[in-house]
C-alpha cells in the first residue's frame, strides 16, 4: 500500500467506523477538484458538474462500508461518480427528447398519456397539497441543530450557490460541502422518525 493509499485509509476507518467529520471533509478536500473536473470533462456543464461531484461524495460516504482497501479509495470514488454521471446523462437524454419523437423504431419512448398531459398549471387541490409539503419540510428542517439548519436554509430556501455560502460565512467552501451533505443526511434520519401527513 502506498503512503497515499494508507493515509486514504485511515480517513476511511475514522469517517466510517467513528464519524469523524474532519475524515470526511479531509476525503473531499483532497478528491473534490479532480472528481469535478473529470465530471466537468463529462457534462461540459459547471452547475451539472458541480452537483454530481457532491452526489459521488455523498454516494461514496454512504456507502463506505462497502469500500475494500484492496482498491485505492480514489479508483473506489471516481468509478462511484463515473457511473452516477453516466446514469444522469443517460436520463438527460430521455428527457430532452421531443414530446414527438416517436424513435427510429415508431414505438418510441414517450407514452401518448405523456404526450396529451394537462398543462403544467396547479390545481387548488395541488396547490394546497404543494404549501403543505412546503410547511413539512421547514418543520422537518427546524430540527436541526441550528449551524445546519442555516446551511440547509441558505442553500435550498435562499437558493445560494455554494460559493455564496462560503462567503457569507467566512468558511472554506470545502467546509460548507461537508457540513451540507451531513444536513441532509440528519435530514433523512429526521425524516424516518418524523410522522408523514
Amino acid at each position: 500500500m502506498t503512503d497515499k493509499a494508507k493515509r486514504d485509509y485511515e480517513l476511511v476507518l475514522l469517517a466510517r467506523d467513528k464519524g469523524d467529520q474532519k475524515a470526511y471533509a479531509s476525503l473531499l478536500e483532497l478528491y473534490k477538484e479532480a472528481v469535478y473536473y473529470m465530471l466537468l470533462k463529462m457534462t461540459r456543464n459547471t452547475v451539472d458538474a458541480d452537483d454530481l461531484t457532491i452526489e459521488a461524495f455523498g454516494k461514496a460516504f454512504r456507502n463506505l462500508k462497502d469500500y475494500s482497501p484492496e482498491y485505492a479509495f480514489s479508483t473506489w470514488l471516481f468509478r462511484i461518480a463515473t457511473n452516477n454521471c453516466i446514469d444522469f446523462i443517460r436520463k438527460q437524454r430521455m428527457q430532452t427528447m421531443s414530446m414527438d419523437d416517436d424513435g427510429e423504431d415508431g414505438k418510441g419512448y414517450v407514452s401518448k398519456e405523456i404526450k396529451n398531459m394537462a398543462s403544467p398549471s396547479y390545481s387548488p387541490e395541488e396547490e394546497m397539497i404543494n404549501e403543505q409539503q412546503k410547511k413539512y419540510i421547514r418543520e422537518i428542517v427546524l430540527k436541526l441543530k441550528p449551524n445546519y439548519r442555516q446551511l440547509v436554509e441558505m442553500r435550498y430556501f435562499d437558493e445560494m450557490s455554494y460559493e455564496q455560502i462560503s462567503q457569507a460565512l467566512n468558511m472554506p467552501m470545502g467546509s460548507v460541502k461537508a457540513k451540507l451533505f451531513r444536513a441532509r443526511n440528519l435530514l433523512q434520519e429526521i425524516i424516518k422518525k418524523y410522522p408523514q401527513r
